[in-house]
């Protein structure tokens, strides 16, 4: 779809004013309009209805992008980010769901503009877990209406978003704390106390590195091997239990999404699981 047709694309501040506007001005699709587009996109793989769907919903995208611009990057690439999640959504859409595309589009989106956020803020490497990466987003939006966070309001931060008290104060510290450089202004005394001065990596010699490396390959191979092995419907289940920035979907929500209860979903994780599993272990 992103190979045969061209998407405006939002740059620097004055055409960013300019996309925002355009985007605003394209017309909505009725509900018949939209399933009519959706069904030709499914059955004949009709790009210019998938180029309508998109198209009807940039808006969406804008929305979404604002609120995650205080984390400092430009919004013009949360945007493009979240437009390449709303065509993936695009593209898996079924209209026989009962649902409209902007509530199935929603989850991709935000997915898409969560992994550029993760990969590019300074302190995403310190959120490299589920939780930690739940308790990155939500600490951050909770903490708009909070200045520094009281014994009791860690502890029910902690219990709300399932992870340990000093997790919610090394996250909130790391949120509040200055960039400082990594090497000194050029004297003697600045290289001495500067980080690039006492910073040793301790995994840096060389037949580690390329151990540590090749398991790496090996662990992603596998992974990917796995979630090859699987069908449609199980791989998209892995995908949104466990591999997306936002702390995943529920059993309900994927149930409701299937039209199945959330046991049978659990029962094909669970089959999925075990089958990747045997597949990762071979590598």
């Amino acid at each position: 779809m992103s190979h045969t047709l061209a998407f405006p694309v939002p740059t620097h501040a004055g055409s960013l004013e300019s996309y925002i506007h355009s985007v605003r001005a394209m017309p909505l699709l009725t509900p018949e309009e939209e399933r009519e587009y959706a069904t030709r996109l499914t059955q004949d793989n009709d790009v210019e209805s998938a180029h309508k769907l998109v198209m009807s919903h940039l808006r969406v995208v804008v929305s979404i992008a604002r609120g995650y611009m205080g984390y400092g990057l430009p919004q013009a690439d949360l945007i493009q980010e979240g437009n390449i999640g709303l065509m993936k959504a695009v593209r898996r859409f079924d209209p026989e769901r009962g649902v409209r595309l902007v509530s199935f589009a929603v989850h991709w989106i935000k997915a898409e503009i969560h992994e550029y956020i993760l990969r590019n803020w300074r302190l995403v490497k310190i959120a490299t877990t589920k939780a930690q990466r739940k308790l990155f987003f939500n600490l951050r939006s909770m903490k708009q209406s909070l200045g520094t966070l009281n014994h009791d309001e860690v502890h029910a931060m902690a219990r709300q978003l399932g992870v340990k008290p000093d997790e919610v104060v090394e996250m909130e510290t790391r949120l509040t704390g200055q960039d400082i450089a990594l090497e000194g202004n050029g004297g003697d005394e600045d290289e001495h106390f500067s980080p690039i001065g006492y910073l040793v990596d301790p995994n840096a010699e060389p037949a580690l590195k390329l151990e540590t490396e090749d398991s790496a390959r090996r662990h992603s191979e596998g992974m990917a091997s796995a979630l090859n092995s699987l069908d449609d419907r199980s791989r998209r289940i892995i995908e949104a239990r466990w591999l997306q920035e936002d702390g995943g979907s529920t059993l309900h929500e994927l149930a409701a999404e299937y039209g199945v209860s959330a046991e049978r979903i659990r029962q094909i994780e669970q089959k999925a699981m075990q089958k990747m599993k045997a597949i990762i272990g071979e590598f």
